[in-house]
């Protein structure tokens, strides 16, 4: 999910000074720290199993789970023993908030930078490619926007300013950088290779596969690259889908499911290269990620402060008519997030509340079957009987393979 982090300047207090017409005001500002394009990529590499520290967005493919630490890299996690995960290796990619997995390659944003790594190994990576400057979302509004250079952190300063009052005021202006994160969570400072096809992302996703062709999106924009070749992926297009507030993409049959804090939009792929909007169902203004299954959209609804609104629901959408999605039923949750569907299994991050998992054999009464709490869930897979929900503690894993007896298996969980 989208998060803006604000940056500002404290509020200013007044201090009496020795003359009658200055005054001494408390600042408090962020410095950006810059490092250069060539630093930033030597740092991409294999190192030992790491500690999670910030879990976000997965990927599961093969026994395989990729589990991004938000800004610091990726986890090669192996589940093939879900009651025993084994950490592999981790991939340090600074930057990296969203990943898509195709074959053998591993696609993640580098800050403002699309990077290849070949991943056939899961413990000796390879870079393959970069393409520059795609992800404009990640340059700060206010500063300067050097080629060269990027912007790896801030540093908060605090100052005192003594002003004359009878002068323009050097210091007023914007009051704020933004800084965009599409995880949940805070920013922070063993086997063969994976074989063909693409691996499956959550629903809290900004990557998506399709048609050999991976589909990104960023606030406003939704662009197109071409991985016919998986190992050189090409840039394509950008496509200005008309709005804002964009978070999540869901690629499901020849479709695209787009969530943003307004409404739910669908853009057809028939044309891969170039994607075209079908249809949009709106709701009231709040985060929202989605899915889609046969005739129906299961869209989360959660208010934040950085969504607005109020309302935190599942919403059950109809979309047998592509044209015209309409309304079915929603259901009260407490601050619902990822949620994934398999068979009548349908499984939702509820926040601070854990996992709930509801069987929708009948979609106008849905009946919570389990809930898993004592964690905070952020996003979740569920397929072949396994459910994987990443939260900012980690991994967990649940064994449904019997519906009636659905339990916890096993935990990768960060260290404080």
């Amino acid at each position: 999910m989208k998060r803006f982090i604000f940056l500002f300047l404290t509020t200013a207090f007044f201090i009496a000074g020795c003359k009658k017409d200055t005054v001494k005001e408390r600042y408090s500002f962020y410095r950006p720290v810059y490092r250069t394009k060539s630093d930033v990529r030597s740092d991409i590499r294999n190192t030992a199993p790491q500690a999670v520290k910030a879990g976000g967005k997965l990927v599961w493919k093969d026994h395989y789970v990729f589990l991004n630490d938000l800004d610091r890299g990726v986890h090669i996690i192996d589940i093939a023993d879900p009651y025993k995960p084994k950490q592999v290796s981790f991939i340090r990619i600074p930057g990296c908030e969203d990943l898509a997995v195709n074959g053998n390659y591993l696609y993640a944003d580098c800050f403002t930078e699309l990077v290849t790594i070949d991943i056939s190994d899961p413990q000796h990576i390879a870079l393959k490619a970069f393409i520059p400057a795609v992800f404009p979302g990640r340059i700060y509004p206010g500063i300067r926007n050097d080629t060269s250079m990027i912007i790896t952190d801030w540093i908060k300063i605090d100052t005192l300013i003594e002003k004359d009052m009878n002068k323009a005021d050097p210091y007023s202006g914007p009051t704020f950088f933004g800084a965009y994160s599409s995880s949940s969570g805070l920013p922070g400072s063993s086997g063969p290779g994976l074989g063909s096809g693409t691996g499956t992302g959550g629903s809290m996703a900004r990557f998506a596969l399709q048609n050999q062709r991976l589909y990104t999106v960023g606030s406003a924009e939704l662009k197109v690259f071409n991985t016919s070749n998986a190992a050189l992926p090409a840039f394509v297009t950008t496509v200005i889908p008309g709005t804002g507030g964009i978070e999540t993409i869901y690629p499901y049959q020849d479709k695209l499911f787009i969530g943003c804090t307004t409404g739910m939009f669908v853009f057809s792929t028939q044309n891969p290269d170039q994607p075209v909007r079908l249809s949009r169902f709106e709701h009231a203004r709040t985060c929202d990620p989605v899915i889609a299954d046969g005739d129906y959209a299961y869209v989360t609804l959660r208010s934040t402060g950085v969504c607005g609104g109020t309302a935190n629901q599942l919403d059950l959408v109809n979309i047998s008519n592509i044209l015209s999605p309409k309304l079915v039923q929603s259901y009260a949750l407490k601050s619902p997030g990822g949620l994934s569907k398999d068979g009548n299994l349908l499984f939702i991050c509820d926040g601070t509340v854990g996992l709930k998992v509801f069987d929708a054999s009948n979609l106008n009464q849905l009946v919570q079957i389990k809930q898993f709490a004592g964690f905070t869930a952020y996003d979740v897979i569920a397929a072949q009987g396994i459910a994987i929900v990443a939260g900012p503690d980690g991994l967990h894993l649940f064994d449904y393979s019997n519906p009636a007896g659905i339990k916890q298996a096993g935990t990768v969980l960060t260290t404080k």
